[in-house]
Order: structure tokens, then C-alpha cells, then sequence
């Protein structure tokens, strides 16, 4: 592909060109590739044939944790957190070592070790990293899925943004079989506490335990505000929220 330049971009086709814009600017690239159906059809595509199989079935694992868990991401969440999720799930299916190629799956690896390390950690929003916001410590019961951080003071164990006056912390406990592609999700209560010098004990608790077989995912979202009027409103849409991964069991 190229990258447009000049005073006026094209959008739509001209003969074999495309011109269209992404997130990287104006693009422009020529038709080309093989016929799909030769692709479906041909033996000398069966590599490219499994790669795709595979491709889809880790897209898919993607698609059902964002399903899962889109009333958190929906204020806490980047631009490419989709395409970010799906690599994920592909190192993850990569690390299936049982099934035939073409056929492996997140599904058998998340059951590793190695795979759940993987998913650990992931943020949902790349312009908000939990680890760089939270400096407090936090424990994370995996039987209840209690969420606790003793002691927090928010003006100094948060990497609060110019112009918040309040913070929410809000956890999750769900179930995502990513073998049958079902999910369920509760979440915690939610703490909302202003961004001063004061201590608490901040403790989130599920309102159950979620239903089902799968993966079990603890995670963390912490939400800003800024209090005008005794309204708190939200900063930018989100851009300043966290929410990540913070145990896999």
C-alpha cells in the first residue's frame, strides 16, 4: 500500500487503485491476489486455507471477551483494541500443541499455564495502562472474586489526569468458555471516592459467582470525573480510564 500525499485525497477506486483512509492517514493500494474460490478449492492453498481457519476461530475467542465484558470497554477501551485482541488470541491458539493445523484452537490452550500468563495483564485501553495508573497494591480472591486494595489514597497512589476531582473503581469476575463460545459475567459494586489525601479500603465483590464452564477472568476498571455542579462528568470519553486482566485462573 502507499500513503497519499498532496493537498487533495481520493476515497473509492480508480481502475485497479483503491484510495481510502485509516487510522495511518490516506492510504492507496492496487487490486490484486489470487480468486477466492481457487483459495477454497485449489491443494496448493491448503496452508493458506488452515492459516485462515485458524485466523477466524481466534478472532472469534476475541470477539467473545469483548461481547462478554462491553459494559466495561464501552468507557474504558482503545481504537484497536480489536485488532490488539485478536493477535493475543492467536499467540494464545498458538500454543496449542495437540490439535492438527488448522484446527488449533484458543479453546485447548487456554487450559496452559502459559496461556492464561498470556492473557494476564491484558488492557483494554493501550492509552491507559492499569500498572501505570494503580500504584497501590491489590489482592485478588479467586474463589470469590473479591477485589481488594487496603489503604488507597488517591492523590498519591493514583496517576490521576489534570482536571479529575473524583475516581470509580469498579471489578469483574466472568466465565468465558472459549471452547462452546459462551460467557458469563457479574460484576462488582462500585466505588466512587474523591481524588484527595484520604485512606480507605477499597473492596469490590461480585454480585455471584458467574454460571458455567471456561476460563475464569478477574478483572479491573478504574473510571474518572470531574465533579461541576455535584455532577461528576466523565474526562474525554474515557481516554484517562482503565480497565485490564488482572488474574486468570
Amino acid at each position: 500500500m502507499a500513503r497519499q500525499k498532496g493537498i487533495i485525497k481520493l476515497k473509492g477506486k480508480i481502475g485497479d487503485i483503491s484510495f481510502y483512509k485509516t487510522q495511518d492517514g490516506h492510504l492507496a493500494r492496487e487490486k490484486g491476489g489470487v480468486d477466492a474460490s481457487r483459495i477454497a478449492n485449489d491443494a496448493a492453498f491448503i496452508r493458506t486455507r488452515e492459516n485462515g481457519a485458524e485466523f477466524g476461530s481466534s478472532a472469534s475467542s476475541g470477539k467473545l471477551m469483548r461481547s462478554a465484558l462491553r459494559p466495561m470497554m464501552m468507557t474504558a477501551s482503545d481504537n484497536r483494541v480489536t485488532s490488539r485482541l485478536t493477535k493475543l488470541m492467536t499467540d494464545i491458539k498458538n500454543l496449542d500443541a495437540t490439535s492438527v493445523r488448522g484446527k488449533r484452537a484458543v479453546g485447548v490452550a487456554i487450559a496452559l499455564p502459559t496461556a492464561k500468563a498470556l492473557l494476564k495483564g491484558f488492557n483494554f485501553n493501550d492509552k491507559a495502562i492499569l500498572g501505570s495508573i494503580l500504584y497501590k497494591p491489590f489482592t485478588v480472591a479467586p474463589a470469590t472474586g473479591i477485589i481488594t486494595i487496603n489503604g488507597l489514597v488517591p492523590i498519591n497512589d493514583i496517576a490521576y489526569p489534570i482536571g479529575a476531582t473524583h475516581m470509580a473503581i469498579k471489578g469483574a469476575w466472568g466465565k468465558v468458555d472459549f471452547t462452546n463460545n459462551v460467557s458469563d459475567v457479574k460484576f462488582s459494586n462500585v466505588v466512587n471516592v474523591p481524588i484527595n489525601a484520604i485512606s480507605s479500603n477499597v473492596v469490590l465483590t461480585p454480585t455471584a459467582a458467574p454460571t458455567g464452564a471456561g476460563t475464569n477472568l478477574f478483572l479491573l476498571q478504574i473510571e474518572f470525573f470531574q465533579m461541576v455542579n455535584t455532577v461528576q462528568y466523565s474526562l474525554k470519553n474515557g481516554t484517562y480510564n482503565a480497565l485490564s486482566v488482572v488474574e486468570v485462573s
